[in-house]
């Protein structure tokens, strides 16, 4: 049975990667119901938000084991590995890199155990920017690094690096030191954790399930698997649960700023955000587009899926006909077979199909969520004028992307992205619109019904709210290595899946 290979839906040509999404984390306490198999649910319902890599960790009182590995939350996981995991919490991960490369040793939930004992399984959605000072203190204190080179690691080292303090009582001494995006669900043997930042970038939901608690990265999650949303984890706010019930304590201030990229790419459209469903957010900035940049057509089509509310309400507003023109292959999601150098130039068309009869002769309004370089939206237009389309004008419900981000979303370099080099009309020239128009910032913050105040705009503004470190101490691959640097010989996590327990010092081994 082949592994997953870690290639995104739209990573046909791994030089022209678009936007990759942020991870998605879950985490239940629930004593008698099946966990792990209520974290995988979680999980598929968050796949959305990684596709490169799965993991599990349950206790059942008396120790912590995760399992995890490359691939879909499908692909990692099945029922007999699921009947295996037995106990009362668990938290899971779906992966995408934002700190580190794509490996088994990068997979998450990392798992450590302090020498007195305790064990810690720990995932993370976000991405920190002091990952480099963290690196110091973790070799400061002689911690043997287990080979994974991410910041999660670091996290989980740190916690367990204090064994004189509950896990509850060094979590409050390391979150006030991490700087950047970042949702965590963490555990010990009989207590589920969650953290979110002070800035409160990524989303974090609680949960009620008749008999224990859920959190999780979206309310979608929530929903799988019967929880009643509760309330979002605060910015700068600790959940605790156990036993003893939900005990919450704050570690910082709170200063929101969620992502703005959110409403717009990476959450699922039945999510809700801050109150606000995203579905409804993105049809009122298809409307918003549409008075923005009105346009003479015969037929709106999306480019499914992320499109597809915006286009709906574009079509609405202008009172132009709502329609399908491009068919979406569902079965692209991944592939164990490279795509040859003819396919990859196909490119698009893994993926896209224009409705020929659909779109011959008419006027087209193309509706997308976001230009990075380029690449799609260019193929796209080329297929439907091929298909006999008269104009193809293109409208985005996003403002130029023209800055990087550092807090959990992987897009291009600045070097890289279209908008950052070219104006409006060079932009367009670039793509082969007839024209283009992209929805105002204010226009897009508006949909949210959000103050501008509380969300970071980052990418679209260069206004990073959380400061970034001098020197260029940042990047995927800053810890690329940290193994070999911090103690100098920790031996690697074998290149295998399965299961893993904490062995005291915090080195992982397989379980056997």
């Amino acid at each position: 049975m082949p592994r997953g290979d870690g290639r995104l839906s739209h990573d046909l040509d791994p030089q022209r990667p678009g936007p990759q999404d942020a991870c998605g984390v879950f985490g239940v306490w629930a004593p008698g119901e099946e966990v792990a198999n209520l974290t995988y649910f979680g999980l598929y319902a968050l796949q959305h938000r990684g596709q490169e890599a799965a993991g599990i960790a349950v206790s059942d009182g008396s120790g912590v084991v995760v399992y995890k590995d490359l691939g879909l939350v499908a692909q990692v996981f099945d029922e007999p590995t699921l009947a295996s995991l037995r106990g009362h919490l668990a938290i899971g991960h779906a992966r995408y890199s934002t700190t580190g490369a794509s490996n088994w040793e990068n997979a998450q939930p990392t798992i450590r155990s302090t020498s007195s004992g305790t064990t810690i399984a720990l995932a993370h959605n976000g991405n920190l920017v002091n990952a480099a000072e963290l690196e110091k203190e973790v070799a400061e204190l002689g911690l043997v690094a287990d080979g994974s080179t991410n910041d999660t690691s670091l996290v989980t080292m740190l916690l367990a690096g204090r064994p004189d303090l509950s896990v509850e009582a060094a979590a409050l001494e390391v979150l006030p030191q991490l700087r950047g995006a970042f949702s965590f669900v963490f555990m010990d043997e009989s207590t589920l954790y969650a953290a979110r930042d002070p800035h409160g970038v990524r989303p974090l939901v609680l949960g009620r399930l008749e008999r224990g608690w859920v959190v999780a990265s979206e309310t979608a999650a929530l929903d799988i698997v019967g929880a009643s949303v509760v309330r979002e984890v605060e910015p700068g706010e600790l959940i605790a649960i156990d036993e003893d019930g939900l005990r919450s304590t704050r570690f910082a201030a709170p200063e929101p700023k969620g992502c703005l990229f959110e409403y717009v790419y990476i959450a699922r459209p039945d999510a809700t955000i801050a109150g606000r469903n995203v579905h409804a957010a993105r049809v009122q900035i298809g409307r918003q587009l549409a008075k923005e940049h009105p346009v003479e057509a015969d037929l709106v089509i999306p480019v499914p899926e992320s499109g597809t509310p915006a286009a709906i309400g574009y079509a609405e507003a202008s009172g132009i006909t709502y329609g399908a023109g491009l068919m979406k292959n569902p079965y692209v999601g991944r592939t164990f077979i490279q795509p040859s150098q003819t396919l990859r130039q196909l490119g698009i068309r893994l993926k896209l199909n224009p409705l020929r009869e659909n779109v011959r002769g008419k006027r087209l309004v193309v509706v997308d969520d976001s230009i990075v370089r380029g690449n799609t939206q260019r193929a796209i237009v080329r297929m439907l004028r091929e298909a006999g389309a008269l104009e193809v004008h293109v409208r985005i419900s996003s403002p130029p992307v023209r800055w990087p981000c550092f807090y959990g979303i992987d897009f291009a370099t600045r070097a890289e992205l279209l908008a950052n080099g070219l104006d409006n009309d060079g932009i367009r020239r670039s793509i082969g619109a007839d024209t283009l128009g992209y929805v105002s910032l204010p226009g897009l913050i508006a949909a949210t019904e959000q103050p501008k105040t509380r969300l970071c705009r980052a990418c679209f503004d260069g206004e990073y709210p959380i400061e970034l470190p001098a020197g260029n101490l940042i990047g995927k691959h800053l810890l690329e290595g940290v193994g070999r640097r911090v103690a100098g010989s920790a031996p690697e996590a074998p290149h295998t899946n399965g299961s893993l327990v904490a062995t005291p010092g915090g080195v992982t081994a397989n379980r056997p």
